[in-house]
């Protein structure tokens, strides 16, 4: 009974396995096709509304949007990009933003031609908001009128905690403009002056007629050090510039590529709602043979729906492997359901959370895509990550270092196929490599094909650069790493100051470098870090057949048939029941042109009295006929048609096969159905005619 149930159990993986591998739309969006004409309300909406906020990036994607639908998803991310307080009914930035627009036309375009919001204060006004003090100088003798703005707290948008902002009227007429300490120096605000660009001598004058005016016409940040008697502040030019582009630096944009990349593949109602993340991907060998990826994807929000005292969320996990043609070499779909008591939820919101999982890949150059979307408050969120996974030979390999806070030694029982799993250790970690100095830095990462000789001769380093600067490096032989290939170091860093540091681990043989690999890292000034709570499934163990059934589909997605085939006869052997192992191999069997093969690894699953899947009856009809079995091909199609019902695959099957057997007028009227059923075949009318001639 525990067998028949592990087979059950089997099959239905290879099932799953099998119904992923066919390849799906890619994560991509065209991008080259002509862009559309925006209409009058978007260009609005994009020039005059946001233009001052916006950053080029959302104004190139915008421009690329093809239907009114997309941009209003688009309008709709770009505020929740800005709201401060996502969750609640008001948008407080989005209101805020517009009550700038409404204030700068209605009271900063008098004595203009222009709008409000397009003169120089408007603009500052819409960019920075309502200045803490404003000072005017109007009416006066010996300058012209000007207005200084002084504004504080705006260091979140990279400014200095305090500065000014002049505006004047230049030689007394029009709207009051912008002033630069060096495009128009202290001269310029004063009436009467002629002593030209002596920056000085405007400055002393205009030190006699208004003190207050000229502290602020050479330098516009109070107290600014370093400022040459005189001389205008380049600092204060600087300053204008950051003004200008602060709006727009203040937010990531990341979320707008992805809302191009995925409008096409997510739902509508997703598309406006990306959420950030950070993420980590690393890979590394199993001893049984193949690579395995294993990645962590730590979303910067969770959130949950609350039904009494539980606390629910589903997420729906998308993975894509593509090579580096676009052919689509491996996918994923997997459902996440978390259900969190009280507790747990409180526990929750004090830490991140991380998705961690892993699949095995075969050697190649790719492109990982992972689409998580939260099917409760339609977010998401996605990662997009080159892979090299290096190909079976003798060659001495390294994988890149993994970083963990923590490295825990399991039992052999409890060696499980796991996300971060690295020979005998557990290596906890997560996507943002920052560590503390009370914690222990675990350093995991492999060193593959060192025979005897050379590891003899050889010596593992781990070279720390902190800040760009040699600060440790760490010399071991080989044979102290008793798990070799798996190579853990556990390295205190109570004597690591808080930097940037650099890793550099490496192998070398009679003074020559082997090979290399690199990882970066900080340690911060914080005593404690909040780690994450990881949800990390628990693969089958690394003899399962799912794992040449996967192997075998992404060779065969390469074209590597004979390859897969060797992998899809392992599989099968350990599943000779399994519909889906037969189905993959018969599948090999056909590419390679050995259609009697594929006939005799189906034929027991589509005799009479089983339902076999619809693919199932075509591949076997296929591989009968072109193995010279036409009749017994017939017999399979008639079935598949009984069952599933006619359609212009099984019509075609039939008039190929009754024509095989000579039998002209039933080909005829076979190829004609399919022609009633789907009309747009020029290949089928061309055989009919052929046929014709034949009769």
């Amino acid at each position: 009974m525990g067998k028949m149930i592990a087979r059950r159990v089997l099959a239905i993986a290879w099932s799953l396995l099998l119904a992923l591998s066919f390849p799906v739309a890619p994560l991509q969006s065209d991008q080259k096709a002509p862009k559309p004409k925006l209409p009058e309300t978007y260009r609005k909406w994009l020039e005059e509304e946001v233009g001052y906020i916006s950053t080029r990036t959302e104004r190139e994607v915008f421009l690329s949007l093809r239907s009114d639908r997309e941009r209003e998803l688009f309008i709709e991310a770009f505020w929740k990009q800005r709201d401060p307080t996502p969750g609640t009914p008001e948008n407080e930035a989005k209101t805020e933003h517009y009550r700038r627009i409404t204030y700068a036309n209605r009271y900063l375009g008098r004595g203009s031609s222009r709008p409000g919001w397009q003169t120089d204060r408007g603009r500052i006004y819409i960019i920075l908001g309502e200045p803490q003090d404003t000072q005017r100088f109007e009416g006066k003798t010996w300058t012209y009128d000007t207005e200084v703005w002084f504004y504080q707290g705006k260091t979140d948008l990279g400014l200095p905690p305090a500065f000014n902002l002049v505006f004047f009227k230049e030689a007394g007429s029009g709207e009051p403009r912008l002033y630069s300490p060096i495009a128009d120096g202290p001269q310029a605000l004063l009436t009467g002056y002629y002593g030209g660009q002596d920056y000085a001598a405007a400055y002393e004058k205009l030190q006699d007629v208004e003190p207050t005016l000229a502290e602020v016409s050479l330098c516009l940040v109070p107290g600014e050090a370093g400022t040459v008697y005189g001389r205008p502040s380049l600092a204060s030019d600087l300053l204008i510039q950051r003004v200008e582009t602060a709006a727009a630096r203040s937010v990531e944009v990341r979320y707008a590529q992805k809302f191009l990349s995925y409008k096409d593949i997510v739902e509508v109602e997703y598309t406006a709602n990306y959420i950030d993340n950070d993420s980590l991907v690393k890979v590394f060998r199993d001893p049984s043979g193949p690579y395995f990826v294993h990645y962590a994807v730590q979303p910067r929000r969770l959130s949950f729906h609350q039904r009494g005292n539980a606390y629910l969320t589903n997420l729906k996990v998308i993975g894509r492997v593509s090579a580096a043609d676009g052919r689509l070499v491996h996918q994923f779909d997997k459902t996440v359901a978390l259900n969190l008591n009280e507790e747990q939820m409180d526990e929750a919101n004090r830490v991140p959370f991380d998705f961690q999982d892993l699949f095995p890949l075969v050697g190649g150059d790719y492109s990982l895509s992972v689409l998580i979307k939260n099917e409760i408050s339609k977010e998401f969120t996605s990662v997009e990550q080159g892979l090299r996974i290096p190909p079976a030979g003798p060659a001495v390999q390294m994988t890149q270092p993994l970083l963990g806070y923590k490295a825990v030694r399991l039992e052999p029982g409890a060696r499980r196929m796991k996300a971060f799993r690295i020979g005998a250790c557990q290596v906890l970690c997560q996507p943002d490599r920052t560590f503390a100095r009370p914690e222990t830095l675990a350093v995991a990462f492999q060193v593959h094909n060192l025979n005897l000789d050379l590891a003899a001769a050889a010596e593992i380093r781990l070279e720390f650069r902190k800040d760009g600067q040699p600060f440790r490096t760490i010399v071991r032989k080989p044979s102290e790493y008793p798990d070799l290939p798996d190579i853990l170091e556990e390295i205190p860093l109570s004597d690591f100051p808080p930097a940037h540091y650099a890793l550099r681990t490496s192998a070398w043989s009679g003074g020559a470098e082997i090979v290399s690999a690199e990882e970066e890292f900080d340690v911060t000034f914080a005593e404690r870090l909040p780690r994450p709570w990881a949800y990390s499934r628990i693969l089958p163990d690394a003899g399962d057949p799912a794992y040449p059934g996967i192997l075998g589909i992404q060779l065969f997605n390469l074209g590597r048939y004979e390859e897969a085939l060797a992998l899809f006869e392992r599989a099968f052997a350990r599943l000779p029941e399994s519909e889906d192992a037969a189905y993959s191999l018969a599948r090999a069997y056909m590419a390679l042109d050995r259609a009697p093969a594929a006939a005799r690894t189906l034929v027991p699953f589509v005799q009479p009295g089983r339902k076999p899947r619809y693919e199932t009856c075509v591949l076997a009809s296929q591989a009968l006929r072109r193995g010279g079995q036409p009749g017994q091909a017939i017999e399979v199609a008639d079935r598949a048609i009984e069952s599933y019902g006619v359609n212009a695959v099984l019509m075609n099957m039939l008039g190929e096969c009754w024509a095989d057997l000579g039998k002209i007028t039933e080909a005829l009227a076979a190829f004609k159905k399919s022609l009633e059923l789907s009309p747009e075949q020029p290949e089928v009318r061309s055989r009919i005619d052929e046929l014709k001639t034949r009769k």
